[in-house]
């Protein structure tokens, strides 16, 4: 396996011990509501995971299997989204982990993060394809499915809310009302999803700037003023974590463009 670029902030105080990260589990957890592992091997991905350190989370998380799946599955999407410069690369690994989440899927069905993994590395590999190659083949209504499945089956995943909201607001970006509501897109219900996910998680970064993307595909330049104040609030959450990090430098990004 080629070697994976590093995290590129410093994460010292990103890293937890065993003992930390149990008690930190609830905070680090609030957005995909993935329960305390019972397995140490799996712990230890996660704490790679949280520390920044994707790829040894990937590998650990695939050794020790079972939960270990959803770790590797997180670090991969993460690093991928965030991190991955190539973006050949990228939708290979997207597809690898649609792939893996869809074998966990099969094996417990009642799993909301095998589905959110699904839908979230299908999302991602979807915006790499042409609309219409995405629609011809599925894709989009897959990708919505797996999001309110893990939301039936979570219904405190604030992060599949997210994910579900921005589903609703790309369709209606890229097809316009009518013809988003022959995929199953709705602005109405996009934006609640939002708001959900901020009441789920409200010091989370990326539900306020996947909010404020969402509050502009679907209404337009209208919602900029709003959408720049989210962006703002975003920027100034201070992370817990690694990918926490990595999406407050994303809602500072977004205020510099």
């Amino acid at each position: 396996m080629a070697t994976w670029s590093a995290f590129p902030y410093d994460e010292a105080s990103y890293r937890y011990d065993a003992a930390a990260l149990k008690r930190k589990w609830a905070r680090l957890h609030a957005g995909d509501a993935e329960p305390l592992p019972k397995d140490d091997e799996v712990l230890a991905a996660w704490a790679r995971f949280h520390a920044g350190d994707f790829q040894r989370a990937h590998e650990v998380g695939l050794k020790a299997g079972g939960a270990g799946i959803t770790v590797a599955n997180k670090a991969q999407s993460i690093y991928a989204n965030y991190l991955e410069r190539s973006e050949k690369t990228k939708l290979a690994m997207f597809q690898e982990v649609v792939a893996r989440a869809g074998a966990q899927i099969a094996a417990e069905p009642d799993n909301p993060n095998a589905h959110y993994w699904l839908a979230y590395a299908l999302g991602r590999y979807v915006q790499g394809l042409s609309v219409a190659k995405a629609l011809a083949q599925g894709l989009g209504a897959r990708v919505r499915l797996a999001f309110e499945t893990a939301i039936e089956l979570a219904p405190r995943h604030a992060d599949a809310h997210i994910g579900l909201g921005t589903f609703h607001a790309e369709v209606i970006d890229k097809l316009g009302t009518l013809l988003g509501e022959t995929q199953g897109a709705d602005a109405a219900t996009g934006l609640k999803m939002f708001r959900r996910a901020l009441k789920l998680n409200p010091t989370s970064a990326i539900a306020m700037t996947e909010y404020a993307n969402g509050l502009v595909m679907i209404e337009g330049d209208r919602r900029m003023k709003q959408a720049e104040a989210l962006y703002a609030k975003a920027a100034e959450c201070k992370p817990a974590d690694a990918m926490e990090r990595l999406d407050v430098e994303l809602a500072k990004a977004e205020l510099d463009d």
